[in-house]
């Protein structure tokens, strides 16, 4: 029996939310590992849609453990509301279902502030964040100067120390803006409201886990966006702040690498991006729109309108080899039903050089001209298919040369948004 990870192989958006719903059935425990609320995951069960940003997807699953790990950054007061909007539509959550790590750092307003204030800097580098906080949080926690979730049960004195250390920091950064200083006193005293309903969640995850491992009990780590937006080893700059990658899933739960046996990467059929940073295989043209369209590429957290392309070997290889993926769980394959015709980029060519792999000092504005590979699209359709014998002969020739370029083995493919429709081909937990 594997503990599994799940991970996004492309930009985020694959549609790792109804992947690891699917997959929780078989698990005990469904543990988020890294990012904030600027990730999310729509579910789609029974015909009720979810929208989840900071909460494990497992937790509209009863009888589950979710966690949100020390690696997550949490924004307290969207926590909150988060768990509001979900049980206004019949998911009971409460300190048996749902644990927060006590030492994971939280998102305060000021996090928010300064996000916005970057980005909407004259000067400054547009990386398109969600203006959520959560790169200037991850600064704070590396900075040794954060305010964690054990620090709300702290007496307001002591509390406002750490409040005041960190907005040393942060007051001086504000000037640099022409913006006014927070207030300390006003920031503790929100902190002090919100206290009593965030810390009956708050745990010793890693002792947790490692007990609900002992036991014998399933763990799927559940991961936020996407390997080529990680940190260190996605299209840098334009990345989020926290590590992606699989590994991570140890670092951010606080379990070690040993936990976990099986790692899954998440893969749309095509791809898409949102935001700014480079995209090699984008289509500014009618039929990016139709892809668009046809699978609803709109961010679930913004509403932002998501840059869709043909799918790209090359740069999903490179993610399922940094991240040590097993397998894969392809999605969306039915948003390409009806095309007389799909590509497929193989390499790249830039500067007059080819490549196999995007160099990192790719940017924005690097003139990449793809090498596609085209293939007979198919007329029938792929949606709500469960079986191979339910998919026309051209898309399984599809998966199957995805599977060779990419060099790991498809495990599921889904074919639609609804939690059941999927085709098994092997059952992570079982390898």
């Amino acid at each position: 029996m594997a503990d599994v990870a799940v991970i996004g192989a492309q930009w985020g958006d694959e549609g790792k939310g109804k992947i690891v719903d699917w997959l929780s059935a078989r698990a005990d425990v469904v543990v988020r590992f890294q990012g904030g609320h600027n990730a999310g995951h729509t579910l789609v069960i029974d015909g009720v849609t979810y929208k989840l940003s900071l909460l494990p997807s497992g937790v509209v699953r009863p009888g589950k453990l979710a966690v949100i790990g020390s690696g997550v950054v949490v924004d307290p007061f969207h926590f909150i509301d988060e768990i509001a909007r979900i049980e206004a539509q019949g998911v009971k959550v409460s300190p048996d279902s749902l644990a927060l790590a006590e030492n994971a750092t939280l998102i305060l307003p000021v996090h928010q502030e300064l996000d916005a204030l970057r980005e909407g800097a004259a000067d400054g580098v547009k990386i398109g964040t969600t203006k959520r906080g959560i790169g200037p949080a991850y600064e704070d926690r590396a900075g040794r100067r954060a305010i964690r979730v054990i620090d709300l049960a702290l007496g307001e004195a002591a509390l406002l120390r750490k409040v005041e250390n960190l907005l040393v920091h942060h007051n001086a950064l504000r000037r640099g803006f022409g913006v006014a200083p927070v207030d300390a006193g006003a920031l503790v005293e929100r902190l002090k409201e919100v206290a009593p309903r965030v810390l009956p969640f708050a745990a010793c995850v890693w002792r947790l886990l490692e007990d609900q491992r002992r036991a014998g009990k399933r763990i799927l780590f559940e991961g936020a966006q996407g390997v080529l937006l990680d940190v260190d080893h996605g299209t840098y700059p334009y990345v989020t702040s926290s590590n992606t990658v699989a590994g991570q899933a140890a670092t951010g739960s606080g379990l070690g690498p040993r936990a976990i046996g099986y790692v899954l990467g998440i893969v749309k059929a095509y791809a898409t991006r949102v935001g700014e940073g480079p995209f090699p295989t984008e289509l500014k043209d009618a039929i990016g729109e139709r892809i668009g369209e046809r699978g609803r590429e709109f961010g679930t957290v913004t509403g932002r309108k998501r840059r869709c392309g043909w799918f790209d070997a090359c740069l999903v290889r490179q993610a399922l080899s940094v991240s040590g993926v097993d397998g894969v769980a392809l999605t969306k394959l039915d948003v390409l039903d009806g095309f007389d015709e799909l590509r497929v980029a193989i390499g790249y060519r830039i500067g007059g050089r080819s490549y196999d792999h995007l160099p990192p000092g790719v940017d924005a504005d690097t003139a990449i001209e793809p090498v596609y590979e085209r293939m007979p699209g198919w007329k029938g359709s792929t949606a709500r298919a469960r079986s191979w014998a339910d998919l026309p002969a051209e898309a399984v020739k599809y998966v199957r040369r995805l599977e060779e370029l990419m060099g790991r083995p498809v495990a599921l493919v889904s074919t639609s948004p609804e939690r059941e429709d999927v085709i098994l081909i092997r059952d992570p937990f079982q390898s």
